[in-house]
């Protein structure tokens, strides 16, 4: 089995592939401080409340937070035996071409999302994945991954309103009742919630205009379904798409 490990800069995901599907999905806390030994007996205790086997033999990581890698590396050689696939290692090939300026360093996540969006959906896609940031990413007809945008992320933004303005309130974000908010924390949800969906549509408009043909826009991320049943900005959702991806990249890293 494939232990598939997404690590953003918020939350690491931990999936596990049984080759047709994910059996398993967990998440916890992004730390570098966080030992081999405490990811595995946090690990196997989920996989035994799961009745599932341990008898993981392969691995793929993602990684946006590089000092997290070393001690995934830890966990497959002392714990399951194998030698991880990491994304953006010289080592680990993709399917599709990274066409950026010379000597620029994509974000693996944003580079395993090109390949699942690739694998799902075909070629000229936007992707919109909504994290620690909200990353926009442009794949191009035949999959090559051709560069994006970055902006804040949601919660990213109302944390910087509550901590850079005193009387603001730490809030959640949700699609407020009304555009016009009459108490604080619908004035800052309304303006949070409304302002992104303008971003969202306005960037995707500039680049459908840019890239000169029709596109798709496919979003991901843990907020993304809040925009997605809220507005019509998107042509499908994808809830696995990181982990799809990696599971890609792994079968084409064992065929080559």
């Amino acid at each position: 089995m494939l232990l598939a490990i997404d690590c953003g800069n918020t939350n690491t995901v931990f999936s596990i592939w049984d080759g047709t599907q994910f059996i398993a999905n967990w998440r916890i806390a992004t730390s570098h401080k966080r030992t081999a030994d405490q990811y595995f007996v946090w690990l196997n205790t989920l996989m035994t409340l799961d009745s599932i086997a341990s008898d993981i033999d392969e691995m793929v990581i993602s990684s946006t937070v590089p000092r997290v890698v070393f001690n995934l590396r830890v966990l497959a050689d002392k714990y399951f035996g194998t030698r991880p696939l990491v994304v953006g290692r010289m080592d680990c090939r993709l399917p599709i071409d990274v066409r950026v300026d010379a000597g620029t360093a994509v974000g693996p996540d944003r580079l395993v999302n090109s390949v699942a969006g690739h694998d799902l959906f075909g070629g000229d896609l936007i992707l919109v994945d909504f994290g620690t940031a909200t990353t926009f990413d442009v794949v191009d007809s035949d999959g090559a991954y051709v560069g994006g945008s970055i902006a804040p992320g949601v919660n990213l933004s109302l944390e910087a309103l509550h901590q850079a303005a005193a009387a603001l309130p730490h809030v959640d974000i949700s699609r407020p009742q009304c555009v016009i908010g009459t108490n604080t924390v619908a004035c800052m949800q309304s303006g949070v919630f409304w302002g992104y969906v303008g971003l969202v549509r306005e960037i995707c408009d500039q680049i459908k205009a840019e890239h000169g043909k029709p596109m798709k826009v496919i979003s991901t991320g843990g907020l993304a379904p809040l925009f997605q049943q809220s507005v019509h900005l998107f042509d499908a959702f994808e809830d696995e798409l990181t982990m799809h991806g990696l599971t890609v990249i792994h079968q084409f890293n064992k065929e080559i």
